[in-house]
């Protein structure tokens, strides 16, 4: 009889750790192979890259996936190798070529077209993406040989500057809100160029108050638990509220904590008038996250487990 395979006790570590994902890894993957690493309990990523992708992806882990949706929302920064000449399915270098163009544009040409691609404009997503039509994914759909109607979307390019040209490659630099799809952007600067383009690279150098100088290698946790163990990983856990800098901070008294902590808004200290805040006990403890209602008032909204 064979031996039963003894399931190892997870451990309840919480935090985020900033991945510098690997080429050809989803961001699921990726994560459930650091969360794997760490003999994590509970992980999430924030919001997926391709696998074509590399770059700054955020894992939360324990407490800090309750804050995960609040870095989806976060602007990102990039830098991507277009490759002129060349459509393709997917807008990327994964997809099959649709048609091929000679490529006569100069550094001129190109700086001449991004103007036009900075600040608010509109962006249709590409098929293959995981947004949902009537509950099916549209790269499902597209893998099915169907293409169906998108709704232009709203965004924001706050930087897009050309890096590099070397030949029928153009290096770029993009910063942006939630929600851009830097292979529409791509395939839409390729169609007023007049010679069509896919991604060929796409690395992401930021993502809202991460950069890629925090980011960790997987080969380099895989290394260190190897010749250390889970726990020799847990160093490069950052604290549960570290995507949320930029909000305010609410001191609690021990008294006042209490009682938020049992889902009653209370007053605290150096409140602001309105808005999302981080909240903090009289240990300075980072205990969750509330909002400020009328009455001047901190409702909380996600709370820390406490251990």
């Amino acid at each position: 009889m064979a031996q039963q395979q003894v399931k190892r006790k997870r451990r309840a570590v919480s935090g985020v750790i900033i991945l510098d994902k690997p080429l050809g890894f989803s961001s699921n993957a990726a994560l459930q192979k650091v969360r794997w690493l760490l003999n994590a309990e509970k992980g999430g990523h924030t919001g997926s890259l391709d696998p074509l992708a590399t770059g700054v992806l955020p894992l939360c882990f324990g407490e800090a996936t309750k804050f995960s949706r609040y870095l989806l929302d976060a602007d990102k920064c990039y830098e991507t190798v277009m490759q002129l000449g060349v459509t393709t399915t997917t807008a990327d270098a994964e997809g099959e070529v649709l048609e091929r163009k000679p490529v006569s544009v100069t550094q001129a040409d190109i700086e001449s077209v991004l103007p036009a691609f900075r600040g608010a404009i509109k962006q249709v997503p590409p098929m293959y993406s995981a947004l949902k039509k009537d509950g099916q994914p549209l790269y499902k759909l597209a893998r099915n040989g169907e293409t169906v109607e998108r709704e232009a979307r709203d965004v924001t390019i706050s930087k897009l500057e050309l890096l590099a040209v070397n030949g029928d490659k153009v290096k770029l630099s993009v910063a942006c809100s939630k929600g851009t799809y830097i292979r529409s952007l791509v395939e839409d600067i390729g169609a007023q160029l007049g010679c069509g383009a896919h991604v060929a690279e796409l690395r992401r150098t930021q993502a809202g108050p991460f950069d890629i100088s925090q980011a960790i290698s997987l080969e380099k946790l895989i290394a260190l638990q190897e010749q250390q163990d889970s726990e020799a990983l847990d160093q490069f856990l950052l604290p549960s509220d570290c995507g949320l800098t930029h909000w305010p901070i609410v001191e609690l008294t021990e008294h006042s904590s209490y009682y938020w902590l049992h889902g009653q808004p209370v007053r605290g200290n150096q409140a602001p008038r309105f808005g999302m805040v981080r909240v903090y006990n009289h240990q300075a403890q980072f205990i969750g996250i509330g909002e400020m209602n009328d009455d001047g008032l901190v409702a909380p909204k996600r709370l820390i487990q406490s251990k």
